[in-house]
């Protein structure tokens, strides 16, 4: 197995980088078609277990477009062969100093492009 074939590494980071602007712009048809949809897919969030793609869609349909803008740090794309790809990453918001956010995905290549079939958000005290 190759571990970050470049040309993988490359699709994940697009595809990674096109899930944060549509996270921070609220651009839900974007953040829903990045998502694997199927009821084995799961999110958990700061406040929210989500499983299911139809969870996953409720929750960012009735979310507030409010306070989305973050900073990234310590971002960590990993590919795992041709169509497996973790993405790892640190974020922090305007006036929350005292608090990180830690943010993992798991990325698979289905026929259609990548997908997130699972995903984790949590913060921490710094």
């Amino acid at each position: 197995m190759r571990i970050d074939d470049p040309v993988a590494k490359a699709e994940v980071e697009a595809a990674f980088a096109r899930y944060e602007a549509a996270l921070v712009g609220n651009d839900v048809e974007t953040l829903e078609a990045l998502f694997h949809d199927d009821p084995r897919t799961i999110r958990y969030g700061g406040a929210e277990n989500l499983y299911g793609m139809d969870a996953i869609r409720a929750f960012r349909r009735s979310r507030s477009p409010q306070g989305l803008a973050r900073n990234l740090s310590g971002t960590v794309i990993t590919t795992y062969g041709r169509d497996l790809a973790v993405a790892m990453t640190l974020f922090t918001r305007e006036g929350a100093s005292d608090r990180v956010g830690r943010q993992s995905q798991t990325w698979i290549r289905f026929p259609d492009g990548w997908k997130v079939v699972a995903a984790h958000v949590s913060e921490i005290e710094t």
